[in-house]
């Protein structure tokens, strides 16, 4: 099953156009939403999801620094989905984010569990594709319903 399409984009002239990312969305998935119902739900949709455990190992996975693990996803092109919403408040973090071009949609509300975590991607995944199909760099809330630009 190949992933859906994503929502025409209404308006933008030619060069707008030129910018949009062609190639397959692939998604990484932080650890802070863990290594199973997530990614085991993309892939469910069609999509390719990377875990830390599945790219890194699951030890080198808990030790690794957020700095790595965003320039790593920056060079392949993945979209980060995570629920650390305070990464674009560190400098560190943000400005490996930044110099990686790394397009991220995060949760917002640390308090929901891994169904709902999944639920909340699941609902925005349309928005999802449709938003990173832009260059990056950015960081998406996702929301209940929605999605919103937090920080670029």
């Amino acid at each position: 099953m190949s992933p859906p399409a994503p929502l025409p984009d209404r308006g933008g002239g030619r060069e707008q156009r030129s910018r949009r990312r062609t190639e397959p969305i692939e998604f990484f998935v932080d650890r802070s939403l863990g290594r199973k119902h997530l990614a085991d739900a993309l892939r469910e949709l069609g999509y390719t999801a990377h875990t830390m455990a599945s790219v890194y190992g699951e030890r080198a996975a808990q030790e690794l620094q957020d700095e790595q693990w965003l320039t790593d996803v920056g060079k392949h092109g993945w979209v980060v989905l995570m629920k650390d919403d305070a990464i674009r408040r560190r400098p560190a973090e943000r400005d490996a984010l930044s110099a990686a071009g790394v397009r991220a949609f995060c949760l917002t509300n640390a308090q929901l569990r891994a169904p709902e975590q999944t639920a909340r991607f699941v609902e925005n995944i349309h928005r999802i594709v449709r938003r990173a199909s832009q260059p990056g760099p950015y960081i998406y809330g996702v929301y209940d319903g929605n999605i919103r630009r937090l920080w670029s």
